[in-house]
Formats: structure tokens, C-alpha cells, sequence
């Protein structure tokens, strides 16, 4: 491969688009002003996943995240609502050693 098309390759790897379809929620505010966010998120033009990550003020600069399918972002909210709901009860249970 002649040393342009290789710059041509490496530059079309390294770009891509994405457009924020619809925010959530903000998880957290950083005194930066960045913020992690959950939000619906279409990749390259392709369907729109779920996707956790940090973001800047104007949504131009992002950090590593993870992007769930509606499916896998429906069993992880499933699982965490459980575990919130048994650690409630556990809280609620007396504790049988006391008197």
C-alpha cells in the first residue's frame, strides 16, 4: 500500500460521527464542567444504543464509556433494581443477635 492511501486508511479509522438522539439522565457534574451521562447515542449512522460517559460542556469530547443494546440496558436496570430492593429488605431485617 503506497504511503497516502495508508494515511487515507489511518485518517478514515480514526474519524467518526455520532449524533446524542435523546439525553436521560446526568449521573454526575464534575467542577470541570464535564458531566457522565446516560444517553441515547447513534453511532456512525448506525441504531441508536444506550451509551454511559463523560462528556464535555458542548458534547464535542468524550471519554471511553460503554454502549448497551435496549436489551442489555433493560437486564442491567433489571439487575440493579433487585439488588437495590434486597439490600433494602436486608436493612429491614432485624438483626437476630440483638436483644
Amino acid at each position: 500500500m503506497a504511503e497516502n492511501e495508508r494515511a487515507k486508511t489511518e485518517k478514515a479509522k480514526s474519524e467518526f460521527s455520532f449524533e446524542i438522539v435523546e439525553h436521560i439522565t446526568t449521573l454526575k457534574d464534575y467542577n470541570n464542567g464535564w458531566k457522565k451521562e446516560v444517553n441515547i447515542v447513534a453511532w456512525n449512522d448506525a441504531k441508536p444504543k444506550v451509551d454511559v460517559r463523560d462528556w464535555d460542556p458542548e458534547h464535542q469530547h468524550m471519554t471511553r464509556g460503554i454502549t448497551l443494546t435496549e436489551a442489555e440496558a433493560e437486564q442491567m436496570a433489571k439487575a440493579i433494581g433487585q439488588r437495590m430492593l434486597d439490600k433494602q429488605k436486608a436493612e429491614m431485617m432485624p438483626d437476630p443477635f440483638e436483644r
